[in-house]
């Protein structure tokens, strides 16, 4: 593929989903990593950790009520209040076993749970029971990607059941479900 066609394709690609990695660019063009940064610079798209930002900064602009940003596990990057939210966490040498390097499974359930938190219109949400699974191993590397719902099937008065489905790549690694107490009460159809 000509320079100029790759060119035009990666912009309108990471226009699409800035999340993409350099590796996973390059893969997708069948061109080396140091290519796809060429390309970039070229282009003018910043690197992931700056898109990254410029994404969060724009999605969350006083939206999270009920943590601070200091709080939250990850990078929230999309949210919308009492309906879903997104966010990613890189895996560093930091959260791994030292033996395996699998990361400690308190990490993710700390990202879920946080996004979980995070995505209830309250200034004040706490998970009242949550039920987890482990699915895949995760690696020093790895990008984690979580995603909550907002699924409003608690009988219980004030909690809301929030679902959180975490993958890397395409593979899901953990999933949750997290119920929330809510200091208001909503009625289904507000929440719908």
């Amino acid at each position: 593929m000509p320079k100029k066609e790759r060119q035009l394709l990666l912009k309108k690609l990471v226009e699409t989903d800035p999340f993409l990695t350099d590796e996973e660019l390059s893969k997708r063009y069948d061109v080396s990593v140091q290519t796809i940064r060429l390309d970039r610079l070229e282009c003018g798209i910043p690197e992931l950790r700056k898109r990254l930002k410029r994404v969060a900064s724009q999605s969350m602009a006083g939206e999270v009520k009920s943590l601070s940003s200091d709080e939250i596990i990850g990078d929230i990057i999309d949210i919308e209040l009492d309906k879903r939210a997104l966010s990613i966490f890189d895996v560093t040498i930091d959260h791994v076993f030292q033996r395996s390097g699998i990361a400690r499974g308190h990490h993710l359930f700390a990202q879920a749970n946080s996004l979980a938190v995070a995505v209830m219109d309250e200034d004040l949400a706490l998970t009242v029971k949550s039920t987890i699974d482990f699915l895949k191993p995760v690696k020093v590397g790895d990008r984690v990607i979580a995603r909550a719902e907002v699924k409003n099937e608690s009988n219980m008065e004030n909690r809301t059941l929030v679902d959180v489905v975490s993958k890397v790549g395409d593979v899901v690694v953990f999933t949750g479900q997290f119920y929330m107490y809510r200091t208001t009460e909503r009625k289904q159809e507000e929440l719908l």
